[in-house]
């Protein structure tokens, strides 16, 4: 019960430091291009993490582990953030989240097919019906879209929710900090050359907000949430304390509306109400 207990509050930290990614993907693309600003959050990351491997003097994954880490490494450290990027150069940040709120479902589905879990039938009840409300709501909320960046933040979806589940998986073999660390060393020669290749040609008309964001996808989203984030779901989890994701769409209409300006309805209070019921409801049958 305490390892329960632990994962899911590791896993609602996790989701509350994510819940800033898609503002400040939002804010940083207004004035860096999409390629740099996921190559350089990357390489930014990647040297935070061997730092922390080097101090930790962790020994190296086993050969065994690397094709695991390829996959956490196209999904999280490269896919989801390039796709994201990509789709918020036609849609709101408050748009993208309707996406998010399928997060949870992909994340539970995956967490069967990689991880081997096996979640009580009433689980995807409460997952179906979590993920249907904030789908629907972000959606009556959010305004027009666009075909291109729908479907960008789909695919996006796919393989978060894929790099989610292999990554709790492998957590429980060489703990949460140690994937996400070695996941983004091995993207490092990639991400840095395309970081070189795609940097901006003059830094002067490069805004504070968009400073800000990179910082924030760079130490917060890239790193420290993920954490959090892959130690909740190997200790509690992958499909329940996946279903947390339910609360991140919340958490980031509010950022939306207080950092970006953008508009947030008050029916998210009710909204709320009702995915923490369904969220509770996970927990208790995942």
């Amino acid at each position: 019960m305490h390892r329960t207990t632990d994962g899911w509050g590791s896993g609602l930290l996790g989701v509350i430091i994510f819940s800033g990614s898609l503002p400040a993907t939002r804010a940083a693309v207004g004035d860096f291009s999409p390629l740099f600003l996921t190559s350089a959050r990357a390489a930014i990351a990647a040297l935070l993490g061997a730092a922390l491997l080097i101090v930790f003097r962790q020994v190296r994954p086993a050969r065994v582990d690397l094709g695991s880490l390829t996959v956490v490494a196209l999904g999280v450290v490269v896919g989801f953030p390039l796709l994201t990027a990509l789709a918020l150069q036609h849609i709101t940040s408050a748009h993208s989240i309707v996406f998010i709120g399928l997060l949870p479902l992909a994340t539970a589905i995956f967490g069967v097919l990689r991880g081997g879990e096996r979640p009580k039938p009433v689980f995807w009840l409460f997952s179906g019906l979590g993920s249907a409300t904030v789908a629907g709501f972000a959606l009556f909320n959010s305004g027009a879209g666009s075909l291109v960046g729908d479907l960008l933040m789909v695919a996006a979806v796919m393989v978060c929710g894929l790099g989610y589940a292999e990554g709790a998986t492998l957590s429980r073999k060489l703990g949460g900090w140690q994937v996400i660390s070695w996941a983004l060393l091995l993207s490092l020669p990639m991400m840095a050359t395309l970081a070189l290749v795609t940097m901006p040609g003059s830094w002067n008309g490069i805004g504070g907000p968009a400073w800000l964001g990179l910082a924030y996808v760079s130490i917060f989203s890239m790193l420290v949430g993920f954490v959090f984030w892959y130690r909740g779901l190997a200790l509690g989890g992958i499909a329940g304390v996946g279903q947390l994701q339910l609360l991140q769409p919340f958490f980031g209409f509010a950022l939306a509306g207080l950092l970006l300006h953008e508009p947030v309805a008050w029916t998210m209070l009710a909204a709320t109400g009702f995915v923490v019921l369904c969220v509770a409801g996970a927990k208790r049958f995942a």
